[in-house]
C-alpha cells in the first residue's frame, strides 16, 4: 500500500472511531439521480455522511535521499437539518467529536510522522453552514488536515 493510501486509509478508520458519525467514504461518492446519492449518505434512515479528499501535495527535499511530503486532505460532511431535534448542535458536537479523535492519534496510528503541520494542529474547521445536498438541506463542514511524513 502506498503512503498516500495508507494514510487515507487511516483517515477513514479514525473518522470510523466516532460514534454515530454516518457513513464515511474514502472518496468523493457521486450519483447519476439525487436519490442514488442520497442513499450514498444515509444512516440508520438520516442522511449523515462524510468523504475524504486529497487536495495537495507538497514535497520538502533538504536531504539527498530524503524528501518529507505534506499532504493536504479534505473531510467534507452532511447531516440532514432537523431542528426538532437541534441537529446543528449534534452536528457540532460531530465536528468536536472528529477533532478529539484526531488529536488523540497526532501519528493516525503510526502511519504519518504527524498532523501537525505549519502551526496548524490536527483537524480545522473551514466552514459549517447551511447547504443543499442530494436535494436536502443539510448542515454541511469543511474540515481540513494536513499529514507529513517521510520517504526515500
Amino acid at each position: 500500500m502506498s503512503d498516500l493510501a495508507a494514510t487515507r486509509t487511516a483517515i477513514v478508520a479514525t473518522l470510523n472511531s466516532v460514534a454515530d458519525i454516518g457513513q464515511v467514504h474514502s472518496y468523493e461518492r457521486y450519483a447519476r439521480a439525487e436519490k442514488d446519492l442520497k442513499a450514498l449518505y444515509e444512516d440508520e434512515g438520516r442522511l449523515q455522511g462524510w468523504f475524504v479528499r486529497r487536495l495537495s501535495t507538497r514535497v520538502i527535499s533538504p536531504a539527498r535521499g530524503i524528501r518529507t511530503v505534506i499532504n493536504r486532505w479534505r473531510i467534507r460532511g452532511y447531516r440532514a437539518l432537523d431542528d426538532s431535534v437541534q441537529s446543528e448542535i449534534l452536528f457540532d458536537a460531530t465536528i468536536e467529536a472528529i477533532r478529539a479523535a484526531f488529536d488523540a492519534s497526532s501519528t493516525l496510528g503510526g502511519v504519518v510522522e504527524t498532523t501537525h503541520v505549519d502551526d496548524l494542529a490536527g483537524i480545522q474547521v473551514e466552514d459549517s453552514s447551511p447547504v443543499m445536498f442530494a436535494g436536502v438541506l443539510c448542515h454541511g463542514a469543511r474540515l481540513a488536515l494536513s499529514t507529513r511524513h517521510r520517504e526515500r
